[in-house]
């Protein structure tokens, strides 16, 4: 019987019956990782030795009694995350020879549940892209068509998934690097809400591993069912032992609600700033049928809605202002010298991009002002709906687009040119206030590729997103594996 496509949850049954072990589960990932990875290069680090030692483990721990929720399911990591003994690159040249020596929190959570690492998953240049290709590890295709992205920046962990590479893959997200590769590939993600999930160990290198709260970035599960991402976000989360450890225990509320009837969702597609192509429209559409279909009280608008145009602006603000302090672009002399040849009426999202590239504290104090305030819109909206449906991008995968420079690259939305990062507009709709997002497959595009939505849910209350992603599966269908 072949098991690389089963659930965690089916393993974990299989297991438990006697049906299979944990070795014989690794060994036939390993074999398909051997046989399929050079077309789409998802793994970059394997861990095989050590994968099938910590199988023969889980093995002997199972045969002891012991249970834990991941116990022998093999599973893979974003390179981006610490483990000791493997490089931790980000991507980046100059870095290919740092090792860490410790576990990153979020693995040693995994290694503590059972789990199986089968090996790292790639990530593109800093993680910085909505590809994921660098000099070190190369280009990871998508497994549906390897001459389009899996997505960035947890398009490894995405593409490993959508090829059988393991049950599960752990990711972070910051500009839908969770939710966009799982669009791409067919698959599911979790965007925990800010601050659920311990980030220590997942930082670029050289920077130490030390326990700190990050802005907007989080770190969140991958799965191909809905019921495997809680099983993973439960491993997950909690804060770290370190800090806020010390004084509180996590416990997340139950979703808002079991049946999908009783579910108050609202439907939106359509985008002030960049159009919403025709095939993540039709998987939009497709979803909001089902939810009808299913009892669901489903609405096309609301005046609770916060401003979609002014929350990208804040969200590019925020995103572009933090990430060019970790990652300097140019010369601070020629970067003002571009802002001010800005019109001053200039007001798109690439004006707003290249201004964030100079912010002061000042600046980002006032910006980080602005997102309270749709915070506050936000916990409005959520008395009245339990869920909003929106796209992940504005298209399905794209084709590869490696050039140099980002700002000159172009995203075709139905035969029509658009700034290549206006298309992160749905994934900074949660990120920017910090709400939890489930991107959840939604069909196909007329090409074959995968399409997916976004279902964003109140803040803290990851299990109601979660909960609607399992109902819908059920409705709709979820992951399918590529042909091949």
């Amino acid at each position: 019987m072949e098991w690389s496509f089963r659930t965690a949850g089916e393993l974990t049954a299989a297991l438990r019956a006697g049906e299979v072990t944990s070795a014989e589960l690794t060994d036939e990932a390993i074999a398909r990782i051997e046989r399929d990875d050079k077309a789409v290069n998802a793994i970059c680090v394997p861990d095989f030795d050590r994968a099938r030692a910590a199988a023969r483990g889980a093995d002997r721990a199972r045969a002891r009694g012991e249970v834990r929720p991941l116990l022998g399911i093999p599973v893979t990591v974003k390179e981006s995350y610490d483990m000791a003994g493997l490089p931790t690159t980000w991507g980046m040249p100059q870095y290919r020879d740092h090792v860490p020596a410790e576990d990153a929190v979020q693995v040693s959570r995994l290694k503590a549940a059972g789990a199986v690492v089968l090996g790292k998953t790639n990530v593109p240049l800093g993680l910085q892209d909505i590809q994921s290709f660098n000099e070190i590890y190369g280009t990871t295709n998508n497994p549906w068509d390897h001459g389009r992205t899996s997505g960035g920046s947890s398009g490894g962990s995405a593409a490993a998934l959508a090829s059988g590479f393991g049950a599960l893959s752990i990711g972070s997200d910051l500009a839908g690097s969770l939710r966009t590769p799982a669009h791409f590939c067919g698959v599911y993600a979790h965007k925990p809400t800010l601050g659920l999930a311990a980030t220590r160990g997942m930082v670029a290198p050289p920077a130490a591993p030390l326990p700190v709260d990050l802005d907007l970035a989080v770190v969140g599960p991958m799965a191909r069912t809905a019921r495997d991402l809680t099983l993973l976000l439960d491993v997950m989360a909690g804060p770290d032992p370190l800090t806020h450890g010390k004084a509180y225990d996590l416990r997340l509320p139950p979703a808002r609600h079991e049946r999908l009837g009783d579910f108050r969702v609202l439907v939106v597609d359509g985008h002030p700033l960049v159009p919403t192509g025709s095939a993540v429209r039709a998987g939009v559409d497709r979803v909001a049928d089902a939810l009808v279909d299913g009892g669901a009280r489903v609405e096309r608008h609301s005046r609770l809605l916060p401003d979609l145009a002014e929350a990208a602006t804040l969200y590019m603000q925020l995103l572009i202002s933090g990430s060019v302090a970790r990652f300097p672009i140019g010369s601070d002399e020629q970067l003002r010298a571009r802002v001010a040849a800005l019109r001053a009426d200039d007001e798109s999202l690439d004006a707003a991009r290249l201004r964030a590239m100079v912010f002061s504290h000042h600046d980002w104090m006032e910006a980080a002002g602005r997102r309270e305030l749709h915070r506050h819109g936000w916990r409005q909206l959520f008395a009245e709906f339990d869920a909003v449906v929106c796209p992940v991008t504005p298209t399905p995968a794209f084709p590869h687009d490696h050039e140099p420079d980002p700002m000159r690259r172009r995203i075709d939305i139905d035969g029509v040119g658009h700034p290549y990062f206006d298309q992160l507009v749905w994934a900074g709709l949660a990120t920017m206030p910090g709400l939890p997002a489930t991107a959840v497959p939604a069909g196909r595009s007329p090409e074959g590729l995968p399409v997916g939505v976004q279902l964003i849910g109140p803040m803290f209350e990851d299990r109601t997103p979660l909960r609607l992603a399992e109902l819908l599966e059920r409705e709709i269908g979820g992951f399918r594996a590529p042909p091949g």
